[in-house]
């Protein structure tokens, strides 16, 4: 019965973060209302706020739901990088950056930006920042499973590397989700060229 309950609340949490990321999308954060939420996922208003108190819940759970996602797209990634540094950079951020507008848009994306920043002291503005530490920790471990198989230097410090790179990544997609007119293929191009100079220095394999 306590496993009927659960998958139960797993597909209610699901169907209502569908209906959000569609409605978000359509009609935009701040125009969505939580009873057109509701009607859409097919259950009640009072049943929604038994899974969350708002829409900014309902947002960041949606970014959640996308971090997950790309966290376990990226463990496999990790787990068998290319023996490059920089292809293997570009493989591991291509799966963050393709998977980001799958269930967000970028204004969704501002939104969720704008919660953590103003409201520091939340649980969703705590919650966001632990989605980004756990995508720093896992770029540290794509320069660390580089490292231990020698393709990276024995004496770069990985965890200072991998969150640089975090850093960068992660601002420029802030930068990206700032101007609705840049398209995923600038993105993702700027990133591999201010990565490359970096990936040159610490590779123990020299491309002329």
């Amino acid at each position: 019965m306590a496993g009927l309950r659960a998958k139960q609340k797993a597909d209610k949490t699901r169907r209502i973060l569908d209906a959000a990321a569609t409605l978000f999308r359509r009609e935009g954060y701040d125009s969505a209302r939580i009873e057109a939420i509701a009607e859409m996922a097919e259950v009640s208003v009072g049943t929604l706020y038994n899974y969350y108190q708002n829409k900014g819940d309902i947002l960041v759970a949606t970014v959640a739901m996308e971090v997950t996602e790309v966290l376990e797209g990226g463990a496999r990634i990790v787990a068998n990088p290319p023996l490059d540094v920089a292809e293997a950079l570009r493989t591991l951020i291509a799966q963050y950056y393709d998977h980001s507008l799958v269930y967000l848009s970028k204004e969704m994306w501002r939104a969720a930006m704008a919660i953590s920043i103003q409201q520091p002291e939340t649980p969703l503005s705590r919650r966001y920042t632990d989605l980004d530490g756990q995508l720093s920790a896992q770029v540290v471990r794509l320069v660390e499973t580089l490292q231990a198989r020698g393709v990276v230097h024995a004496g770069v410090d990985a965890r200072a590397i991998g969150e640089v790179f975090f850093n960068n990544l992660n601002m420029m997609f802030i930068e990206f989700c700032k101007v609705d007119a840049m398209p995923l293929g600038e993105l993702k191009a700027r990133v591999e060229a201010q990565h490359a100079p970096i990936a040159r220095l610490i590779s123990t394999v020299k491309i002329v």
